[in-house]
């Protein structure tokens, strides 16, 4: 069983809430799909419980746009300055250690493949149109998966599951190739209007899905903002928006 993360952003609550909720479940891979750090206040901390406590099962792990631009020191293509200046004021509180882990355990190009019992893996922080600021939707998959059987991504915040067939030449499958696409929503900073931390369960043998959803002490994560971030990172952990 895979469990997949994604969009941590920083918070340590939701991320501890999400693996205690994961021992539940016979999970031997861990995929993470981007975004560990930044909105959140606890960009070191979250880093170093996935060092600590899931590296030994990780099998895929990418940069998503935030690990991008904070160690590249490239924050050109946020969508508001409130973005840029979390992105900067993440990128002043990074210890050494948090930036070696990110340099080195995570694939800096936001796109991995890999293969899982006998199955092709994408995993994707956006899509394969721009694998770090473009987000795959049930109605525009933005990329041609076919060479693929499952494909994971994150970026929106938004959790899907769904299936999407390809034409390809195989009478057994009735000419169709199916390519599973997962997005687990987000553990930190989710926008579907559930607060709940979000994570997904894959089921390598029977291929099920289970998009979790785990409560977990938002009012600790909103009362650890300081001022130093907008406002607008705090308030949107209680709605999930």
């Amino acid at each position: 069983m895979l469990a997949i993360l994604a969009d941590i952003h920083g918070n340590l609550p939701a991320l501890t809430r999400v693996i205690e909720d994961m021992k539940r479940y016979p999970v031997e891979g861990v995929v993470l799909l981007g975004d560990l750090i930044d909105y959140g206040m606890q960009s070191n901390e979250v880093v170093s419980c996935v060092r600590d406590t899931l590296q030994d099962r990780v099998i895929s792990a990418i940069w998503g746009n935030h690990e991008r631009a904070v160690c590249l020191g490239d924050f050109t293509r946020f969508s508001s300055q409130r973005g840029v200046d979390s992105a900067r004021h993440t990128a002043s509180q990074l210890t050494p250690a948090t930036r070696a882990y990110l340099d080195s355990r995570l694939d800096h190009s936001g796109c991995q493949r890999f293969e899982r019992a006998g199955r092709r893996f994408l995993a994707v922080h956006g899509s394969l149109e721009d694998a770090y600021w473009k987000a795959i939707a049930p109605d525009n998959l933005r990329g041609d998966y076919r060479d693929f059987d499952v494909v994971l991504s994150g970026h929106s915040h938004y959790a899907h599951m769904f299936t999407h067939f390809y034409a390809c030449e195989d009478a057994r499958r009735r000419n169709q190739h199916a390519v599973l696409f997962i997005n687990p929503g987000s553990v930190g900073q989710p926008r579907n209007h559930n607060p709940a931390a979000q994570y997904a369960l894959l089921d390598t043998g029977t291929m099920a899905v289970s998009l979790r959803a785990v409560d977990y002490d938002r009012q600790a994560a909103m009362a650890l903002f300081d001022g130093s971030k907008d406002d607008f990172y705090r308030a949107r952990l209680e709605y999930g928006v």
